[in-house]
């Protein structure tokens, strides 16, 4: 890790702080982007990076075994300092159940702040977090340092398309905080061009508004797909379907569940961990064509991926908002066709098109899902050519040398616009600041 003390050129390293929620070892989600890219920062000589982030607990809603029992913890992972806040995890999703989980990590964050030596030259926050967004912004202001909020997903049009209870209210008071914190950013990152008009449309001048795609963030297969079915005890004469990632509300995986159910000559395989998963196998106790399988260890992950005929993407019909899930850099990257049962004019829409790589059905219909599987299935070479087509996608601009070159850029800007201050180790230097942010 850089230190503040300086570096071999002799010039001293500039502090760093990442707010993110999710942090490694989260495997699925926005954990492994915020690892990468505080990693990534961390092996430059120049910058001395900390990331403030919450108890590892998602996709599951369950805080890693690990960490139960702890309040506070700090520990170096890969070159990076990282300083852990307990917080409320809501095993079931609604309004007020979100509100307390956001709360419990604001209220954790300022009242112990991670000690990082000194006050930060940078501040980064992943959104959607309100309560990330929120404290990143403080530390940034009380330390008149640049601010660069990543909009991975934006909280009040989740919110509003939930389905969960006191969804629009939730919505109006999480849209009033993004557009606070918003305004603060020194320059506002996006991952997808669809969130542009959102983030504008909350105040933020379109000149400070940067185009910055996630990567993906797993390497390819390396076992053989007929090895990898085997183990699993998929026949290589059935079609498997499978969905990989967080089990929630929003995914209105039922969808799933109800095509297996018409077609039984189908195995549909749901991976993965969230608050819907009790309902989700209940659903499909009685169906003998649909199984729930824990998420696969990251070693395994893309074989898992690669040995399914199609993967999967799901999300209610009342879901139009401009996300992209994270699920798909994977999805592309294990070279296999994705079919999204997903709203037409949604970002995750968009970005299936921009790729080549998936068929598109109607939201929540099974019959279409169901259909649009077997035509895969009834024409191999279309399959294959969709599954080559995401992954040469993946190859040429999701790769993941690219996706951090573009968020150091944005780093780089931010810090060139700011006014000319003491980097960190010259300010301590000086005069005490005090050890907390």
């Amino acid at each position: 890790m850089g230190g503040s003390m300086g570096n071999r050129s002799g010039v001293p390293a500039r502090r760093l702080v990442l707010v993110s929620t999710n942090y490694a070892p989260e495997r699925a989600g926005i954990g492994p982007y915020a690892a990468q890219l505080a990693e990534h920062w961390a092996a430059r000589d120049d910058l001395d990076v900390h990331v403030l982030a919450g108890m590892p607990h998602y996709p599951a809603w369950r805080t890693d075994p690990a960490y139960r029992g702890s309040w506070r913890v700090t520990e170096d992972r890969a070159g990076v300092r990282v300083h852990r806040r307990r917080h409320t995890v809501p095993a079931r999703q609604s309004a007020l159940r979100r509100a307390l989980y956001e709360a419990s990590i604001l209220g954790h964050g300022l009242l112990a702040p991670p000690r990082t030596g000194g006050a930060p030259d940078i501040v980064v926050a992943q959104l959607p977090s309100l309560a990330g967004g929120v404290l990143a912004a403080r530390m940034a202001r009380a330390a008149r340092a640049p601010f660069i909020p990543v909009v991975q997903d934006l909280m009040g049009a989740a919110a509003a398309q939930s389905g969960i209870r006191g969804g629009d209210r939730a919505a109006a008071l999480a849209a009033s905080v993004e557009r606070r914190v918003l305004a603060s950013a020194t320059l506002v990152g996006v991952i997808h061009e669809s969130f542009v008009e959102r983030v504008t449309a909350l105040g933020v001048p379109r000149s400070r508004v940067r185009t910055v795609p996630n990567w993906s963030h797993i390497a390819g297969p390396t076992r053989p797909r007929a090895e990898t079915r085997a183990r699993l005890g998929w026949a290589e004469d059935e079609t498997v379907v499978l969905h990989s990632g967080n089990m929630g509300l929003k995914q209105g995986l039922e969808v799933l569940v109800e095509t297996a159910r018409l077609e039984t000559t189908l195995r549909v395989v749901l991976m993965g961990d969230g608050n819907q998963r009790r309902q989700l196998a209940a659903l499909a106790a009685s169906l003998p064509n649909a199984t729930l399988m824990p998420p696969a260890p990251e070693a395994e992950f893309p074989d898992v991926l690669a040995a399914a005929d199609v993967l999967a993407v799901t999300q209610r019909a009342s879901v139009l908002d401009m996300s992209v899930p994270s699920k798909l850099t994977s999805y592309f990257a294990a070279g296999r066709p994705v079919i999204a049962s997903v709203a037409e004019g949604g970002g995750t829409a968009e970005e299936l098109r921009r790729a080549g790589a998936a068929l598109l059905v109607p939201p929540e219909d099974p019959r279409a899902l169901a259909d649009g599987v077997r035509a895969l299935a009834a024409d191999p070479a279309h399959a294959t050519a969709l599954g080559e087509t995401g992954r040469a996608y993946a190859t040429e601009r999701l790769g993941s040398a690219a996706g951090l070159a573009r968020l150091t850029a944005l780093l780089d800007e931010a810090l060139d616009e700011a006014p000319t201050r003491p980097t960190a180790a010259r300010r301590n230097a000086s005069g005490p600041r005090g050890a907390r942010v």
